[in-house]
């Protein structure tokens, strides 16, 4: 899976140099971040259609983007929650099979205004409420501070979860904090099982070739444009044309065939997700979540 993890320089005149698509070209906040490149930079949708999705509730990470999240039970007065990939923990990429529940944590995330122009603030995890891998690729950290109290402070509200699965051909929007950008596409197709070295995905969605999504972008949220409300959350893509290899994930069917598509980028819906924060904004595994279990 290529990995969205990668870091860059700014130019000298200031502008964000891109880097290489990749789920995993760097794995944590200490790892030295991926060679930078150039990619062609996607086009974007008309200015109008645009404007329903800004940089609220974005933040941004040492080496990938995230988001602030609620659940459909999530209340204000709950300590909040950030959004990434797995594969951007920084302890390191989880192992196929692993997941990680309830491990302190301090790391920290940079706040944007709604432009994406301007870093409001620092907010800080005091744990890493789940992660993993094994059937998705999702990290979501538990901060020191609350819904409420974000909202008072920097006037920014979370992003909702939504409890449904994305419908192909459904409009979208890869808000990227780490690069200040906006990706805008539709969803392609939802693919049975995404497989990238060791690990394999279900269910992935398969963008339109628009949404060019690139280093740096892992852990970005994929924001249904129509409804506001966060489907997915970016995570890989086909750099090179291999089959199944790091940085270049190949699509399986029901049947095993394995199909390789170049240059396409994928993300990992995140309705399963929103179905298993319960009171308090515990991730609740068992019962009706099916979220893998450690």
């Amino acid at each position: 899976m290529p990995s969205r993890t990668a870091a860059a320089a700014l130019t000298a005149a200031g502008t964000l140099a891109l880097a290489g698509a990749g789920a995993f070209a760097a794995a944590s906040a200490q790892a030295a971040p991926a060679r930078p490149r150039t990619a062609p930079v996607p086009p974007q949708a008309p200015a109008a259609q645009r404007a329903a999705v800004d940089f609220t509730g974005i933040v941004a990470l040492s080496n990938c983007s995230g988001s602030l999240v609620r659940g459909p039970r999530s209340r204000d007065a709950d300590a909040a929650l950030v959004l990434t990939n797995g594969h951007c923990l920084e302890s390191g990429m989880p192992d196929a099979g692993e997941v990680i529940v309830d491990r302190r944590s301090s790391r920290t995330f940079t706040l944007l205004d709604r432009t994406g122009g301007r870093s409001l603030g620092t907010l800080q995890a005091t744990r890493v409420e789940y992660a993993t891998m094994t059937d998705t690729d999702v990290t979501v950290y538990r901060l020191d501070t609350t819904y409420a109290a974000i909202q008072k402070r920097y006037g920014i509200p979370a992003l909702r979860l939504s409890t449904a699965r994305p419908h192909d051909g459904t409009p979208i929007r890869v808000v990227s904090g780490y690069w200040r950008k906006i990706y805008g596409c539709r969803t392609d197709a939802t693919v049975y099982r995404l497989r990238e070295a060791d690990w394999t995905w279900k269910d992935s969605i398969r963008y339109k070739p628009e949404c060019q999504t690139v280093h740096g972008t892992s852990g970005s949220p994929v924001i249904d444009a129509r409804t506001r409300q966060v489907v997915g959350v970016n995570n890989t893509g086909n750099d090179d044309g291999e089959r199944c290899t790091l940085n270049n994930p190949c699509e399986v069917d029901r049947a095993g065939n394995v199909t390789v598509r170049k240059g396409v980028h994928y993300g990992q819906q995140t309705y399963l997700l929103a179905r298993c924060l319960g009171q308090g904004n515990d991730v609740v595994l068992g019962g009706a979540c099916a979220l893998p279990r450690p």
